[in-house]
């Protein structure tokens, strides 16, 4: 296999809080002070609520995807985007070409190119920042001076999230372990790329450092992306040394999903905010959810990205997987992730497939859950290379939290 997906080489420093010695905050417990899911200061008094799980519509599409106006992407127009993402069923994509290639201005290349138009698709105002520290994807339900962002990539970490924050952007670390490790705080942006291009087994790095931040208290989204650069040529004489990962990695490998309350650009950003989203290996896989009933009366009540507080009582978790393309005599295997370590293994089969497990989140603690599943791969014929690459990851969930600090 070519391997092609940039290698994990740099480890996340500093994501878990650690336990000092001397005097103890005002406030603090001293029995608690050597556990890292101890949330004192915080009783939940002000938790938003939980997801409508009635009042929305499931989303997918792409969220890092480069044409030909990234300088490192070949024989990928717009238009040969924006054609297979609708013939595949994509409800919204984000071309997050390079800004460096044109000194950030993304408005007068990207965005103002003919071919950045579609009928079918939402198309998201995204672009790649590209700067020495690391990559993110900035992602917008409408145009933004993305000029701004690119101007104060080399400034402090605090200037950077002032701008960001003006500019009213979602911003997301890319590949956190790789070759262009993000390496800026994590506290300025609202997701993390867990999941990039088809080759899922280049994306342990990547996962190790979104359950660091996970566990550290920052409720950060877990999103997917292709990053793909290059299309199929359309004449043997326009192929290039990497034409061969038009058929490996391309739209949707992986694809996110997300619940949005409605069918628009500003939803899709609020949703992907939120973290009302999974990921799945591609536009035909399987959709992973994730729920939990809370109040023990026999209906799931929330959903991924919501945060609950905890009575103290087992609460009831559902994973489903849905989609033409779930496989009756199938089985299925389900990981369940509770604060960054193996919680259980479950199997899943079955024409609607879908298990549950209990557990009790305590209610002084800061606790969160999500799951993996793994199975037969499934085929993707517009890129059947991609199969191979994500081999049996099947999609991951987004966590439900528990007692996590809204103003963290």
């Amino acid at each position: 296999m070519r391997a092609f997906a940039l290698a994990a080489a740099l480890m996340l420093a500093g994501c878990a809080s650690g336990s000092g010695t001397g005097a103890a905050a005002p406030g603090v417990n001293l029995a608690d002070r050597g556990n890292l899911f101890a949330t004192n200061s915080f009783r939940g008094a002000s938790l938003p609520p939980p997801a409508s799980l009635t009042r929305g519509v499931w989303m997918k599409g792409d969220l890092h995807i480069h044409s030909r106006h990234s300088k490192d992407s070949s024989n990928n127009p717009v238009s040969k985007i924006v054609g297979l993402a609708e013939r595949v069923g994509m409800d919204y994509l984000c071309i997050t070409d390079h800004d460096n290639h044109v000194y950030g201005d993304i408005a007068h290349n990207t965005w103002t190119d003919p071919e950045f138009h579609s009928d079918k698709l939402l198309l998201l105002y995204c672009a790649e920042w590209t700067t020495h520290r690391g990559h993110g994807t900035a992602i917008s339900a409408r145009p933004y001076d993305h000029q701004r962002l690119y101007d104060v990539r080399d400034q402090r970490d605090v200037v950077i999230e002032a701008t960001k924050k003006a500019l009213g952007i979602h911003l997301s670390a890319n590949h956190p372990e790789s070759g262009n490790a993000f390496t800026f705080s994590y506290d300025m942006v609202d997701s993390v790329e867990v999941w990039n291009s088809a080759v899922w087994a280049s994306n342990a790095g990547n996962i190790r450092v979104w359950d660091g931040l996970l566990k550290s208290g920052r409720k950060l989204t877990g999103r997917g992306g292709s990053d793909s650069h290059h299309g199929t040529p359309d004449t043997p004489a326009q192929a290039t040394p990497l034409s061969y990962q038009a058929p490996e990695n391309n739209v949707g490998t992986p694809t996110t999903w997300v619940y949005a309350t409605t069918r628009s650009r500003a939803a899709v950003v609020a949703a992907l905010t939120n973290g009302r989203v999974s990921i799945s290996a591609n536009p035909y896989s399987p959709r992973v959810e994730f729920y939990a009933d809370l109040d023990g009366d026999g209906r799931m009540d929330a959903m991924m990205g919501d945060n609950l507080k905890p009575s103290g009582r087992p609460v009831a978790f559902q994973v489903r997987l849905t989609g033409a393309s779930v496989m009756p005599t199938a089985t299925y295997t389900v990981r369940v992730v509770k604060d960054g370590a193996k919680f259980a293994t479950l199997s899943i089969s079955g024409e609607k497939p879908q298990v549950g497990f209990t557990d009790t989140p305590k209610p002084g603690e800061r606790t969160y859950y999500r799951v993996e599943v793994e199975g037969p791969p499934t085929a993707y014929p517009e890129v059947p290379g991609s199969m191979k690459l994500s081999g049996a990851m099947l999609g991951l969930s987004n966590p439900i939290y528990f007692n996590y600090d809204p103003n963290f």
